[in-house]
């Protein structure tokens, strides 16, 4: 059976708090191959640096992180997300229409493949606009061999179906736990938790900051029709360089159907004590026949609602 599902996401900031260093690695039952080495500090020839840039410095691995931003918000799922293996390499350019332009070669592994997933190699394009106001990243990306990867569609369809029996009542706090370990029932939530923080993650992502999902601090499922499976999120982001925590409420709408297409819809009601305007995006997901790997859309502005189709 083929699978639709339709995921309305509504995403409020509500509070900012200073907070230790999230871990960039996943939990341990989502552990694949390890995680690179941390990031060098950067110094301010780093920041102002064009050409090639050191793989291991700050500025390489945040905009890589961009990529990776990109890349689970347009091919994760409760059964797939990526995490950055190593930045091999990096350059920079000031680009004539305003803004800084890195070039990336990188390799991403499949946490959800568990430590046999296969490394992929992953170029990209990541452009940050130099606006009055914050615009999102424009990410190019392109992975080798990334519709070889095993398919999720199977293990998607019983995930959906069985959580949208009227006797399912999902609720569970802390995942990962205090020690790292996500139970096997958790680990699709967890994923779909971290595909859904991505987007914003790569909405708010600028020069100077480096996201990443810390924990989500709760899951509930909601009551809803027979047809859908409607989930509230509560999960941490923390920014590494201001060592700030943004919690986030996300609450998401599944509805099935026949067709080969996810459409996930985000709005971005507030962000902390400064207002957004509501802003979304139209993700479309369908099967193709052919070998085709090339993901080249740009992320929208905030008064953009556009289409992306893998």
């Amino acid at each position: 059976m083929k699978t639709f599902c339709s995921v309305w996401l509504l995403l409020s900031l509500v509070e900012l708090s200073p907070a230790p260093p999230a871990s960039q690695e996943p939990p341990l039952a989502c552990t694949g191959a390890p995680d690179p080495a941390p990031p060098q500090p950067e110094t301010a020839e780093d920041m102002a640096s064009t050409g090639d840039l050191e793989p291991t410095h700050y500025p390489a691995r945040r905009a890589a992180q961009v990529a990776l931003h990109y890349l689970n918000t347009n091919h994760g799922s409760p059964f797939r997300v990526f995490g950055l293996q190593q930045v091999h390499k990096a350059s920079a350019e000031d680009v004539a229409a305003g803004g800084r332009k890195y070039k990336l070669d990188f390799s991403v592994t499949d946490w959800g493949s568990g430590s046999a997933g296969p490394a992929l190699r992953c170029s990209a394009d990541v452009l940050f606009p130099r606006t009055e106001r914050h615009s999102a990243p424009e990410v190019q990306l392109h992975c080798e061999a990334l519709q070889q990867i095993n398919s999720t569609a199977q293990e998607d369809d019983a995930f959906y179906q069985k959580y949208i029996s009227p006797d399912s009542a999902v609720s569970a706090r802390d995942i990962p736990d205090s020690f790292g370990n996500v139970s096997e029932e958790m680990q699709p939530f967890w994923r779909l938790a971290r595909v859904a923080a991505s987007f914003i993650m790569l909405r708010e992502s600028s020069e100077n900051t480096e996201f990443n999902m810390a924990k989500v601090a709760s899951v509930t499922q909601q009551e809803s029709s027979e047809e859908q499976l409607m989930l509230e999120f509560v999960v941490l982001l923390h920014d590494f360089p201001s060592q700030v925590t943004h919690k986030h409420t996300h609450r998401l709408w599944t509805l099935m159907d026949t067709e080969a297409v996810c459409v996930l819809t985000v709005c971005v009601c507030s962000a902390g004590d400064r207002s957004v305007e509501a802003a979304g995006v139209l993700v479309s997901r369908q099967r193709r026949q052919g070998p085709a790997d090339r993901v080249a859309a740009q992320m929208p502005s905030r008064h953009q609602t556009p289409k992306l189709t893998l």
